[in-house]
């Protein structure tokens, strides 16, 4: 199954279409993707693995790999370093982003297969499926919805299933 995000702030989860919140500098071809940019890449993005804070909840229900964040994950962004757009442990001696937030954007966390066989430098990093934070402000290039509605596509989601990011 391909669950299509557009540009106009919708996701369609089996047929119902969820509001969702995209990068502030709208959707943009895969390849014209740069990190940093603020853009959410066009294409279909495998989901490859979920990550959940154990601290604040259950983990989700769904036939992918889970796996509990620890407090000390990040995910690495910086396009001249070896772990460019992987998971790394923090501290990192480059730039990477922390997994373990404060808000609960991060709470539930779906690592999407963008820029990740093989990892281009510069090409973008971290895009994932997150929960939104309140009101849907945009994100950094990532599809953010309510925590309802992500526990609902992981729980019919199956292996092979995608996120499809259109303009």
């Amino acid at each position: 199954m391909i669950f299509t995000a557009t540009a106009a702030g919708l996701l369609d989860i089996d047929g119902a279409k969820v509001r969702c919140a995209l990068g502030p500098a709208g959707v943009v071809p895969a390849a014209a993707k740069r990190e940093g940019d603020g853009a959410s890449p066009a294409g279909t993005w495998p989901i490859r693995e979920v990550l959940y804070r154990p601290d604040r909840g259950p983990p989700p229900a769904t036939e992918f790999r889970v796996r509990a964040m620890a407090a000390d994950d990040g995910w690495c962004d910086d396009p001249t370093d070896p772990a460019y757009n992987r998971p790394v442990h923090l501290p990192y001696p480059a730039s990477a982003e922390a997994l373990w937030r404060e808000d609960e954007a991060y709470d539930i966390v779906v690592t999407l297969g963008h820029n990740d066989n093989p990892v281009v430098p510069g090409a973008g990093s971290a895009i994932f499926l997150h929960i939104a934070k309140p009101g849907y402000p945009p994100t950094q290039g990532c599809v953010a919805v309510s925590r309802e509605h992500l526990e609902r596509l992981l729980d019919i989601a199956k292996p092979g299933d995608a996120i499809e990011i259109r303009a």
